[in-house]
């Protein structure tokens, strides 16, 4: 008895509901995600394809693909790749996969840019604080190329990630990264920046038990754990920022949305700031924190 043929539709199908059986949200779409990774094409290529037969060797590395997502592995780091700010950045264990909230830091740093630059302002300078793989910084690069834009992170294995990012957006001549947990990598005088911006870890110790395993037992804890009450280093960036900032400058805060309110609390005991101000993201829930330094 010969082995079945399997065409594109039906293993499609078939590993959808397997993947639905297993618990995973959006089964179809994974299992067309990574079916197109593992084929080395484009997803709208399945359906122009559908009754493409498979090979042996072709379904047994899907199997393997499946296993990996059911395990949970994130999609992400199956395929490696993520899309944040319509661009595609690699992504892995050692890096946070970016998420879409993440891009209303990366809009307030345009438009808080856009005055600066408008009041004669040379060269630019931006501070992203955590860079991970790169993804606040590259798009900020892509969208301002006159501005020089600084990227830290405490984890090499990061930054090298990040730096691949940015060869493969073409932006590397104007990024400087720096190895070092957030104000380490500077002295003070050594660079003032005009916009600092921030994807800091904020979830609280309790919550980080509670994650889906997916995000707990896969994407890095020191990206993601903020302290007993998630604080620990948005108070850090609040309290430090002014030393490294001009006047006038910008500070961007992500963090969640029952935080917002103790920044801004914690930015005008300060006395460093002024305008300080809650951005919603796009679920219209308070995800971004800014304030001006005086």
């Amino acid at each position: 008895m010969s082995p079945k043929t399997w065409q594109i539709k039906d293993l499609l199908k078939v590993s959808a509901d397997y993947l639905k059986s297993k618990g995973i949200e959006n089964p179809r779409l994974n299992a067309e995600v990574l079916l197109a990774h593992q084929l080395n094409l484009e997803r709208i290529h399945l359906y122009l394809n559908f009754n493409q037969p498979l090979t042996e060797k072709e379904i047994s590395g899907y199997r393997s693909l499946i296993r990996r997502r059911v395990s949970p592995e994130p999609l992400q780091y199956i395929t490696g790749t993520q899309e944040f700010w319509s661009l595609d950045f690699l992504v892995d264990r050692h890096v946070l996969i970016p998420r879409p909230e993440t891009e209303i830091a990366v809009e307030q740093a345009i438009t808080l840019a856009k005055p600066i630059v408008q009041e004669g302002k040379q060269s630019l300078q931006i501070l992203d604080l955590g860079t991970g793989c790169g993804a606040i910084s590259i798009a900020l690069a892509t969208e301002m190329p006159g501005a020089l834009i600084w990227a830290t992170d405490i984890s090499e294995k990061a930054l090298n990630l990040a730096r691949r990012n940015a060869l493969k957006h073409d932006v590397s001549d104007r990024l400087r990264f720096r190895h070092g947990d957030l104000w380490g990598p500077f002295l003070k005088d050594d660079c003032l920046f005009d916009i600092v911006v921030s994807n800091p870890p904020y979830v609280t110790s309790g919550e980080y038990n509670d994650l889906s395993p997916d995000i707990r037992d896969n994407e890095p804890r020191l990206a993601l754990d903020g302290g007993e009450d998630g604080m620990y280093y948005i108070k850090k960036i609040i309290k430090g920022a002014h030393d490294f900032m001009n006047l006038g400058g910008w500070i961007i805060l992500e963090m969640a949305p029952d935080q917002t309110q103790e920044a801004l609390t914690i930015m005008d005991q300060t006395g460093d700031y002024e305008k300080m101000a809650r951005i919603k993201d796009y679920s219209r829930s308070y995800r971004v924190v800014i304030a001006r330094a005086i």
